[in-house]
């Protein structure tokens, strides 16, 4: 993928995670810590560690 385009679309994830409610913010963390504990590929799993505190999901939390 282009790295511009890369970055488009992660622009556009981060956008639409910042308009979540709470509940639905927490409901996708929850989500994504179960889809890091059944992912086998090491990049995959760290991605979806990572992601809640990336994009700003546990600041909103707090």
């Amino acid at each position: 993928m282009d790295q511009d385009d890369a970055v488009k679309v992660m622009e556009g994830v981060a956008h639409v995670v910042s308009t979540l409610s709470r509940d639905q913010q927490q409901e996708l963390i929850a989500l994504l810590g179960e889809m890091a504990a059944a992912e086998s590929n090491p990049a995959r799993r760290e991605f979806l560690e990572e992601f809640p505190e990336g994009f700003g999901l546990l600041d909103d939390l707090s």
